[in-house]
């Protein structure tokens, strides 16, 4: 049987943890520079999104800030979010978990960066919004539990 978002959402932990994130750029071309930034870190979370026009990286606020001083070609975002992972193995099949999350987010006035990984999904959000974010989360499950 599969997986719906009603059950993921009774059932779910939002998780945040103490570290602040930014956004860092490179061009293209420095995708062996940003694998080697995952390597020489030891991160508690980190993501990296490689296409045809850029190298996005998603890391701890300290290492994107190590990293700009010593790559002239990076660009570091000025925004810093907060990580919340939805703790629950999800099934690659699972549709419309993302859709409510975010559509509870964005009611409360929060914009989102959305991360999935192989079994969980993580959220970003402006550190100044953290905690309306959790709030607004907790509120969209417990109208699940009713």
């Amino acid at each position: 049987m599969s997986q719906t978002v009603d059950e993921v959402l009774r059932t779910c932990e939002f998780r945040g943890d103490e570290h602040n994130y930014r956004l860092l750029k490179l061009p293209a071309n420095g995708i062996t520079v940003a694998a080697g930034i995952v390597a020489e870190a030891s991160l508690p979370f980190s993501a990296m999104l490689a296409d045809q026009d850029e190298v996005t990286m998603l890391l701890p606020d300290e290492v994107c800030l190590e990293f700009q001083r010593r790559l002239k070609m990076a660009t570091v975002s000025e925004a810093e979010y907060r990580l919340i992972t939805v703790e629950a193995v999800l099934e690659p099949d699972l549709v419309g978990l993302i859709a409510r999350v975010s559509r509870s987010l964005a009611e409360s006035g929060i914009p989102v960066l959305v991360f999935a990984a192989y079994s969980r999904d993580h959220i970003f959000v402006p550190v100044d919004r953290f905690d309306r974010a959790l709030a607004a989360l907790r509120s969209l499950q417990e109208s699940m539990q009713q």
